[in-house]
């Protein structure tokens, strides 16, 4: 790999954060552009790196960014974290400051007209193809974190019980055609019942609501990538803040995509998982 200079989209979580040590570790230089309405406040502390400028950004300001990673000479570029799909269509966005109105910009505005339909995969693609137009290439944004992809098998010391094998039989071709239609990558099952569907509001918010239809029961949760994942962009993430939600509300099994799910931290979590007496799967 050889990049004079990598373009960074840096959402929520810990995956922007990896990318970046990765990147330094290769001595590869990055231009981050941080989402103040999605961005944790600690990826500033990359910018005392000399190969590294961090840029702050809304989330509306696609010409913006355009033209901080053209004056940087950025021809190459990824998007690692979350950003809420919440977010991305809604007038307003959360911060450490208040309410803060999204206004898209004229290039934004032009990516919304263009959509054939409002859904995350069409927007994040107009996003994506207006860049392209500058000479901003998009790559697979786990090409630094090739490691992290998981592997089939069972990852806990714990097996799937009957009942959590059952569910996992019966919601992965749920879970799976929710992903082709592009309305969520998550959903959340008990007593071969779908309880919750992942939409707008992700992940933690969806195990959350089935939480409290079924009373704090025990839940097992799917989460698969689209059929014809596209690697750039909203690849299947879990780590160690998925685990907190998941003992918050009595999750006891998950299973995930092989090869196309990222797990950060992986032997913190494998130890926090047989900790909670949780099971994961992958398939």
């Amino acid at each position: 790999m050889e990049f004079q200079r990598l373009g960074l989209i840096a959402g929520n979580g810990r995956f922007p954060f990896l990318v970046l040590e990765e990147a330094l570790k290769l001595e590869i230089a990055v231009t981050v552009v941080a989402i103040r309405e999605e961005t944790f406040p600690d990826i500033d502390q990359f910018a005392n790196q000399p190969q590294v400028s961090v840029h702050w950004l809304g989330l509306g300001q696609l010409g913006k960014l355009i033209r901080v990673f053209k004056g940087e000479g950025v021809q190459k570029a990824i998007m690692a974290g979350q950003v809420r799909h919440a977010q991305i269509f809604s007038r307003k966005g959360g911060d450490s400051v208040g309410r803060r109105v999204i206004l898209p910009d004229l290039k934004m505005m032009k990516v919304f007209i263009s959509l054939p339909q409002r859904n995350t995969q069409s927007l994040i693609g107009g996003v994506i193809k207006a860049l392209e137009k500058e000479g901003i290439e998009f790559i697979d944004s786990t090409v630094l974190l090739k490691s992290l992809l998981v592997e089939s098998g069972v990852l806990t010391r714990r097996k799937p019980n009957r009942e959590e094998f059952k569910d996992i039989e019966c919601g992965r071709p749920i879970a799976q055609e929710i992903a082709r239609l592009d309305l969520g990558q998550t959903i959340v099952i008990k007593d071969q019942a779908v309880v919750a569907v992942e939409v707008m509001e992700g992940t933690d918010e969806t195990i959350r609501r089935a939480s409290r239809l079924v009373g704090g029961g025990r839940l097992t949760v799917i989460k698969v990538s689209r059929p014809d994942q596209d690697m750039r962009f909203d690849v299947p993430v879990v780590g160690l803040e998925t685990l907190l939600v998941f003992k918050e509300c009595n999750v006891s099994a998950l299973a995930v995509d092989a090869k196309k799910t990222l797990l950060l931290d992986r032997e913190e979590f494998i130890r926090e998982a047989d900790r909670l007496k949780m099971t994961v799967i992958v398939n």
